[in-house]
C-alpha cells in the first residue's frame, strides 16, 4: 500500500422519465440505455478497494449490482445525495420556463443566489460532500475508490479541489455516466480528468 490515494467518480446514467430536475427528492431509477451507459463507461474494469454511492436509486442500484458481482465492499453514504431542487423536483425545465419565466432565467444567470424556492444552498451542499469526501479519504489512504454519484456532487468537489467559487460550478458539463478522477499525494489533490466515457 501506497501513500497515494485515487477517487473515481461517476455520474449516474440516464434516469426514466425523461428530461426533468432530478435532486435528492426525485428518485427515478436508471433507464434500459442508462444501464448501458454505466457498463459502457466502466467496460467490465474494476480497479477498486471499495464503492461508495450514493443513497438514490438512479446511484445506488448500479452500485450494488456492480459490487455484488466484483465482491467488493460497498457502503451507502447518504450526505452523497444530489442537492435539493426544491419546488423544481421532478419538473421538466419547460415546465419551470412555463411557471415562472424570470426565476427560470435568474436560475441560469446566478445558479448561487437565485435557487429554485426551497431549494438546498451550494454552500450547504459542498459543506456536507466535502466533509463527507474527506472522512472518506482519510479512511482510505493508499486505496482506490469509486463513488457514484451526481452532477452536482460531482462539480461541488471539482470546484473544492481547484478552490472555485460555486459561481464556476455550472461552467462544467457533466454528462450522465462521465467519469471523473482525483489523485491525492503528500502535496494534495489533483485533479486528472474529467467527463470521461470510458475508464482509462
Amino acid at each position: 500500500m501506497t501513500n497515494e490515494t485515487l477517487v473515481d467518480l461517476i455520474r449516474h446514467g440516464e434516469p426514466e422519465g425523461g428530461r426533468r430536475y432530478r435532486g435528492n427528492g426525485t428518485d427515478d431509477p436508471l433507464s434500459a440505455s442508462g444501464w448501458d451507459q454505466m457498463h459502457q463507461a466502466l467496460d467490465g474494469q474494476h480497479p477498486w478497494d471499495e464503492i461508495v454511492t450514493s443513497p438514490l436509486t438512479r446511484c445506488r442500484a448500479f452500485a450494488e449490482m456492480l459490487a455484488q458481482r466484483h465482491d467488493l465492499p460497498l457502503t451507502v453514504e447518504p450526505d452523497l445525495c444530489e442537492v435539493s431542487l426544491g419546488e423544481w423536483e421532478g419538473l421538466s425545465p419547460s415546465e419551470v420556463r412555463e411557471r415562472d419565466p424570470q426565476a427560470y432565467d435568474d436560475f441560469y444567470r446566478d445558479p448561487v443566489s437565485c435557487r429554485p424556492p426551497g431549494a438546498e444552498s451550494l454552500q450547504d451542499l459542498i459543506s456536507r460532500v466535502g466533509r463527507t469526501y474527506d472522512n472518506l479519504v482519510g479512511k482510505h489512504v493508499g486505496q482506490h475508490l469509486l463513488l457514484v454519484v451526481h452532477a452536482g456532487v460531482i462539480r461541488a468537489l471539482i470546484g473544492r479541489v481547484l478552490l472555485a467559487a460555486p459561481t464556476r460550478w455550472y461552467r462544467v458539463r457533466i454528462d450522465y455516466a462521465g467519469l471523473m478522477r482525483i489523485r491525492h499525494d503528500r502535496f494534495g489533490p489533483v485533479l486528472e480528468w474529467v467527463n470521461v466515457r470510458r475508464l482509462p
